[in-house]
């Protein structure tokens, strides 16, 4: 009887060394398993890093190009201000030239209206003019008043509007 019971007490302790193997292989199993996760994370880290210092490099280089290029715009932008700040300067002394000729025109027209309408006024509708013939002999030409009020015709000749030098700008 004792052997059966040596027999049973070696079953179950060859199955408590089994057990006992498997156990310990079970945790050696384990072991690798958590080193090899632990392993992998690390890796799968270290290229998550890798990862997001090449995304934060990129930004940085995309921001160095981005105010690069904003320099240059607002560089743009404030020539082109510039230039239409001059364009507008120089828009208004042209108007202003522009608006002074004007007022000379009108001036000088009006002189010569004035001009006009005091020869039409003093000859009443024909006006007399005195011209040297060939021989010399001074000699009388009535101009009738219907010519002399188209001073542009060519069938009378214009006398020369005289200013004095100071009085040109004073228009």
């Amino acid at each position: 009887m004792a052997s059966p019971i040596s027999a049973t007490s070696s079953g179950s302790i060859s199955i408590c060394l089994e057990n006992s193997g498997s156990e310990e292989n079970q945790q050696h199993v384990m072991d690798e398993r958590k080193r090899k996760r632990m392993i992998s994370n690390r890796e799968s880290a270290r290229r998550s890093r890798k990862r997001k210092q090449k995304h934060l490099d990129d930004l940085n280089a995309q921001v160095t190009q981005l105010r690069a290029e904003n320099n240059r715009i607002v560089y743009n932008i404030n020539l082109v201000t510039q230039l239409c700040l001059n364009i507008e300067c120089e828009k208004s002394v042209l108007r202003a030239q522009m608006s002074e000729l004007n007022q000379r025109l009108q001036a000088l027209n009006d002189i010569i209206n004035y001009m006009d309408s005091d020869r039409i006024t003093a000859a009443g509708s024909e006006m007399e003019d005195y011209y040297y013939d060939q021989d010399g002999m001074m000699m009388m030409m009535m101009i009738n008043g219907d010519e002399f009020l188209k001073p542009w015709s060519l069938n009378h000749v214009n006398e020369p509007v005289m200013a004095n030098f100071p009085d040109v700008f004073m228009y």
